[in-house]
């Protein structure tokens, strides 16, 4: 009887430490702004990674056309049509536990160019590290949680 107990005990603690990581993985879905504060990114879970599409820009339109804004510098010609409003820019991302999102990517519409990338949580503000090769190689922003 006390080995069944056990078990139950042994489940349940399972169970439990199961669900707080999930919890503390998933801390970082919601909505979150740039440092100039030209775009809102949603970020989202699908099965247990991480992405993050474009949600909002202060400016959605092309100045001279009035249209929506499309991904022009994208490298790949049959992607340069598609809006940038509603872009996947985070892919891939996994949690490694330590508020650490790590093995996603990083696409920059300003530049066309996709990234490695690894996010770190702190409380309201995400570290965003977009890099090439290794993470010494590459350039960081600050990103704040829309409340």
């Amino acid at each position: 009887m006390s080995r069944k107990i056990s078990l139950v005990v042994l489940l349940c603690s399972i169970l439990t430490i199961t669900k707080a990581f999930a919890q503390q993985a998933d801390a970082i879905v919601g909505k979150w702004i740039n440092p100039s504060g030209e775009g809102q990114i949603q970020i989202y879970k699908k099965g247990n990674q991480y992405f993050g599409k474009l949600a909002w820009i202060k400016v959605p339109n092309d100045e001279t056309t009035g249209k929506p804004k499309t991904d022009v510098k994208n490298p790949n010609p049959s992607l340069q049509l598609r809006p940038i409003l509603g872009l996947e820019l985070l892919k891939d991302f996994t949690f490694d536990g330590d508020d650490t999102y790590e093995n996603g990517t990083i696409y920059d519409p300003k530049s066309g160019k996709t990234y490695s990338c690894k996010m770190t949580l702190n409380g309201s503000k995400l570290k965003i590290r977009g890099y090439i090769g290794i993470s010494l190689l590459g350039r960081t922003e600050v990103w704040s949680r829309v409340k």
